[in-house]
Parts: C-alpha cells; structure tokens; sequence
C-alpha cells in the first residue's frame, strides 16, 4: 500500500510545509496551518481540449496585435461600471459576498439577461431550485445551460460540448479535482481548481465568474493566493436586513478598483439604481439638527450622502467617540481641530457619527459635512436642507479643495439644492456658470457663520 503524503497549508496566504508550524513564514499570522493530503501527479492531466485554444509559443513584443482591450458589454451596468465598462473576454472574476446577500440571484440575473451562451455551473443547487428562482426573476434565456456538477473534469467536458461564450462557476469551495486527494473546499482543491479554470480562459478567451463565500472576519475563504490569482476580486456588501446592496472592486486588472455600483433588492430580483443621491438623502424633517449633506465621488460617479452626528454630554467619565462609514481616527482628528483652532468644548462630550444608507466613504471631501453635522447637534440649530458641503479640513483649521470640484458642483445643482460649501482656494470656480450658489470659505469660522448665521 502506498503511503499517504500530507502537508500543511497556511489558510490565509496558502504556505505550503512538510511540518506544522506556529507561526506562518509568510503572513506572519498564527496558529493557522491546516494539514491536507496532497498527491502530485506528473505529468497533471489536461482537463480539456486546447485545440481551439491561443498558441503558446513565444513572441516578441512588437510582434503582439493590440486589440485595443476588446470588452463584451453586459446587460447590467453597475457590473460594466465596477469591471471598468466591460467585460474583458479570458477574464477570471472572483465574486465574493456573505450567505444570503443576493450572489447566486444576481449572477443569475446576469445569466438570463445577458445575450451570449452561459453555462451556469452550481454545486450548492438543483437544477429545480435555480429553475424556481429564474421564474422569480421573470426572464428567461434559451442560450443559458444549468449544470449541477462539482467534478472539475467533468465541467470540462461539459463546456467542450456546450461551448459557452461565459461561465459562470457556484461556487469555487464546491469543486474539486480528482487530481487532490484533499476533500472539497481545502486549500489544496480550491486553488487547483481556480488555476484550472484560469488556464481555460487565458487559452479559450471565454470569460468566468466565480462566487467565493466569506469568512466570518469578512475575507474571501480559502488561502489569499486566490486572490492573487483571478484577475479582478468583486465584494459584494450590505446589510440583510436593508434593501439595497452595494458591489464594490477589491482587484481589477483591467480598470479602476475605486468604482462602485448599487442594487436594491425585492422580491423580482436585483434593481440597478442609476441615482443613488436620492436613495442616500433622506426626506425626513428639515427642522432636525446634526444633519449635513456631502457631495463626495466614488470613482467616477458622483453622490450626495447624509452625514448624521448626535453630540450629548458624557454619562461616564471618558467621553466616547463612535463612527459608523467613516474612519473613527479622522473623526477625532476633526474633533481636536474644532476645539483647538475654533473654541469649541467637545472633549468632555459623547460623540456619534454615522453615515446614513450604510456605506462607507474614505473620501476627505466629506469632512466639512462632518464638522457641520457636529457643530450643528451640539448647537442643537438645523442646517437648511437646501445646502450642501464639499471640502477637506486641515489641521490648521483651513478649509482645503478637492479633486473635480465640477463634478460634485454640477450633481448638487441637479438634486436641486441651492448653495454649496466650498474652499475658496479652488481655482477656476466661477458662478456664472452655475444656477447653485457657491459659497466659498478659507476657515471654519467663515462656516459656521454661513451656516447658522
């Protein structure tokens, strides 16, 4: 009997060692080496047919045709906009997002609506329950082939038969190549299986979408070699007890990772929203104080985001300080600005901030909605609803500029609001050109005086 070869794979980079260790080499992290039974096989055997597939023979650069990026433009246009305005053919895309945010439905949604031969491969499903949630859904497309398979090999053969124009694989933690000996979802089967379907669409040109689950502290299962290997990594985020959900570029080989697209779900499937400011603004009071609104980008689309902040006197000795969407480190960096350079006592009083519609924004053009929104709940005096923010604070106390000031400008003046907040240092601002009036200021005391005078 031939005796079993195992080794230890760290979980979260994919160190491979003969021995346990403590302490990963690698990613430094601990006590995180698994044991697997590993059989290497040489020569590894084909899984499919290559025939079809791109030479690989050796050339020189200038030999190579550019073919200007071909991209296959899909149905769903939050999914262009994070992929970098299509669908780059060869391309491996790792999908990932927690149980139950909506993954399967929206990759299926792609499916039924996209206008290329699909074959969805699900290893979670039957065939019956995907039918169930297509009927949902209420689209259906001829050219969309359900296998329910979690032999790698036999894919394969499959997509040899079907030859489909897109692949779409749920999900890669249910796969496995007879190859390993290793079970289902271990280190050793998700990454050879993902370098399998890799090789297959670089030399087929067929573009694969993979849905990946999430651990519970938030990062993609399986070692973090994954990521490296697919070329772009989509997280799929929200909350599901809120209806809208929020698809957002981790990796992106062929675009910008800065993109961000916006779905809200019921009971039909998924909606793209095209006009998230009005979503992430409520229409509540207008009389409510320690509410601002921020003119913030994320990638090239701009938004209109409610910044929410609640100031009361400390219960406790030590004050606390909480944020939800912003960075709690800039947070009291804002506060020890108001009350070093503006006089205002806050150290002796609880702070809370929150970012209405449960994003997230790392965008510094945010903060004068942040000192305004503070100010005006320790003040207890409601900002006119009509008026919006779009500049950094420094640490001196100046109001800074930011980056496509135009942009932010001309998005507040379609929402229909009637001044905006800005530093005064950017250039080229002339209101003239705009029907929203600007309000251009140097300090935080010009800000204060313009927004509770």
């Amino acid at each position: 009997m031939a005796k079993v070869k195992s080794a230890f794979f760290c979980q979260n980079c994919g160190y491979e060692t003969p021995k346990w260790l403590g302490k990963c080499p690698s990613c430094s992290e601990w006590n995180i080496f698994v044991e697997e039974i590993v059989e290497k096989q040489l020569p590894q055997i084909v899984a499919f047919s290559t025939s079809s597939g791109k030479s690989a023979k050796a050339q020189s650069l200038q030999s190579i045709e550019s073919n200007g990026q071909r991209r296959i433009q899909l149905p769903d246009p939050e999914i262009n906009r994070v992929l970098g305005n299509g669908l780059v053919p060869g391309s491996l895309v790792l999908f990932g997002g927690e149980p139950g945010i909506g993954k399967s439905t929206l990759l299926l949604q792609l499916a039924v609506q996209v206008q290329l031969r699909v074959l969805y491969v699900s290893g979670e499903e039957s065939d019956q329950q995907i039918k169930m949630r297509a009927e949902r859904i209420g689209q259906q497309n001829d050219a969309c082939f359900i296998l329910t398979e979690t032999n790698i090999q036999n894919i394969f053969k499959q997509a040899e038969e079907t030859t489909p124009e897109l692949i779409i694989i749920d999900s890669i933690q249910t796969l496995f190549s007879s190859a390993i000996e290793s079970a289902p979802g271990s280190i050793s089967q998700v990454r050879e299986c993902t370098a399998q379907l890799l090789r297959y669409a670089k030399m087929t040109e067929v573009p694969v979408f993979i849905i990946g689950h999430i651990t519970k502290e938030g990062s993609l299962a399986g070692p973090k070699v994954l990521e490296h290997m697919v070329d772009c990594v989509i997280q799929f985020e929200g909350d599901q007890h809120h209806v809208y959900r929020l698809l957002r570029g981790i990796k992106n080989r062929f675009g910008s990772t800065n993109e961000l697209g916006i779905y809200e779900m019921s009971g039909s499937g998924l909606r793209a929203v095209e006009n998230p400011s009005e979503i992430l603004i409520s229409n509540g009071d207008s009389g409510l104080s320690g509410v601002a609104i921020a003119a913030t980008l994320e990638g090239l689309r701009p938004l209109l985001i409610e910044v929410q902040a609640l100031v009361s006197t400390a219960a406790y000795g030590t004050p606390q300080r909480s944020s939800t969407g912003f960075d709690l480190r800039r947070l009291n960096m804002l506060l020890a600005v108001m009350e070093k350079r503006c006089g205002f006592k806050l150290g002796a009083k609880d702070v809370f901030l929150n970012i209405a519609g449960g994003i997230r924004v790392d965008d510094p053009a945010i903060d004068l909605a942040v000192v305004a929104a503070v100010l005006s709940s320790n003040a207890d005096i409601a900002i006119d609803r009509s008026i919006c923010c779009s500049a950094e604070v420094g640490l001196s106390g100046e109001i800074r500029p930011v980056n496509r000031i135009d942009q932010r400008i001309r998005e507040a003046e379609k929402l229909g609001f009637e001044k905006i907040v800005v530093s005064a240092y950017n250039k080229g601002l002339d209101q003239t050109n705009y029907k929203i009036e600007l309000v251009q200021c140097t300090r935080i005391d010009e800000v204060v005086r313009a927004l509770f005078a």
